[in-house]
């Protein structure tokens, strides 16, 4: 079983593994994400796997040391977050659709923000005023947000928005984001299913065939890597070569990858 997306904490599993896993079954508590943005490690207090945004629901299956084992709703991956990121089950309404905005303690972009919000970040709009939006916990400047059933119609588009964003392995965000962040928050603001490794997401879609052209939109994968198409012969991708999101000419990026030795593509997919 895969770790990351099999919800077992070492000591208890969710409900959804009996009979495949010996272990004490729980059902979970309804959870969100407290924080700007969380650490989803891989144990308590170890290395980053990826990250998790405000408002993104949860499954809470066990806490141990200071930290909550969640799985998380968006795409299944499982992992340990600082108990104090986690927060009780949001009732959100909209989602944030700009790179990043923030939280006002008023309806005025003069007062000092409260907290940084990031793409996909989930809040409950309880009222308008203006061209500000009101939470419980604050203003949100009414046209970085959408309908939560709301999406992009390219999520390449959504990709060219990170431009220039720093790389930063297991990244997710406009704080700093890697090869499979990118390509998940692309996806995902699209509404299309993605999870959130390079490895994993080579099963999104399906297979291009050899002899088939790429097209806008494709995702290519090297081991461990992965890139959108943006033209036939054009990619986007957040990359340690330029330590941001940047664009690329297709097989300027294949020459210089093979001559690093880190081979040659592994998967060409088409989201469905």
């Amino acid at each position: 079983m895969d770790r990351r997306t099999t919800p077992f904490s070492g000591r208890i599993a969710h409900i959804s593994l009996k009979g495949q896993i010996d272990a004490q079954l729980t059902e979970g508590e309804a959870a969100s994400v407290a924080a700007p943005l969380a650490n989803l490690l891989a144990k308590p207090g170890g290395a980053l796997d990826r990250q998790v945004v405000y408002g993104e629901a949860l499954t809470l299956i066990d806490r141990q040391d200071g930290h909550a084992y969640v799985m998380a709703a968006k795409d299944g991956y499982c992992g340990w977050l600082a108990e104090a990121a986690v927060g009780p089950s949001l009732t959100a309404t909209h989602k944030v659709a700009s790179p990043a905005t923030h939280l006002y303690p008023t309806a005025s972009a003069k007062a000092p923000a409260l907290i940084p919000l990031y793409l996909g970040a989930r809040v409950e709009i309880t009222g308008v005023e203006g061209k500000w939006a009101q939470t419980q916990q604050g203003f949100i400047p009414l046209n970085h947000l959408a309908p939560l059933n709301h999406h992009a119609p390219d999520p390449v588009a959504v990709a060219e928005m990170f431009l220039h964003t720093p790389y930063f392995w297991g990244g997710n965000t406009a704080a700093g984001i890697d090869c499979s962040g990118l390509a998940q928050a692309a996806l995902l603001a699209a509404g299309i299913p993605c999870p959130g490794d390079s490895d994993l997401q080579q099963k999104v879609g399906v297979e291009i065939p050899e002899d088939h052209p790429l097209q806008r939109g494709d995702l290519i994968f090297w081991k461990g890597h992965v890139a959108l198409m943006t033209s036939p012969d054009q990619i986007i991708h957040a990359n340690g070569g330029t330590m941001s999101v940047a664009y690329e000419g297709l097989q300027d990026a294949l020459t210089r990858i093979e001559a690093q030795g880190e081979g040659s593509l592994v998967a060409r997919r088409r989201p469905r």
